[in-house]
């Protein structure tokens, strides 16, 4: 790679590092380990194609499409869904708001089928339309509908009665 253009690559790195983390951690349920793994794996897929990739009229959304289509390949790969500990780490800079809050939500995303936890992360998290996460996913808008209104659906009722309460009301 050219020095220019792994100069622009370095410095998309560094610019776009913390969200894509961030959205690593929703889509892992807060399994921090993972989302650094799916960070560093995106992050090795862009530099191999980033010649094209810096073309693109939007590079942050590529990699928001390649850790999300990285998370899913993982999911599907994944022989055995032990986990070491129920217990969630702190996640850096979730120093505000209210910690039982941000546990109850990640507990509850958990929780989710990996496909439907890529949809809602997408959809909610993201604010990507139903087509753009339709493209991201490789499945319908049908789909996806479908598979957002289970999704909160199944959140509705994890969360039970105290929904509001979550909400700020």
């Amino acid at each position: 790679m050219r020095q220019g253009r792994a100069d622009e690559y370095a410095e998309f790195a560094v610019a776009r590092a913390g969200h894509l983390y961030r959205s690593a951690c929703l889509l892992t349920a807060g399994d921090t380990h993972l989302a650094e793994d799916l960070v560093q794996e995106t992050f090795g897929r862009l530099y191999v194609r980033w010649g094209r990739v810096s073309r693109v009229g939007n590079p942050a959304g590529y990699a928001q499409t390649v850790l999300t289509r990285t998370f899913l390949a993982h999911q599907r790969r994944r022989s055995s869904r032990e986990r070491a500990t129920d217990v969630f780490p702190d996640l850096p800079g979730a120093g505000d708001g209210d910690a039982s809050l941000r546990l109850t939500l990640l507990d509850a995303l958990a929780r989710l089928p990996a496909k439907d936890r890529a949809v809602v992360v997408l959809r909610y998290w993201e604010d990507r339309s139903v087509e753009e996460t339709a493209d991201v996913m490789n499945v319908s808008s049908a789909a996806v509908r479908t598979r957002c209104s289970r999704a909160l659906g199944r959140l509705r009722e994890l969360l039970g009665g105290d929904l509001a309460e979550y909400a700020g009301s």
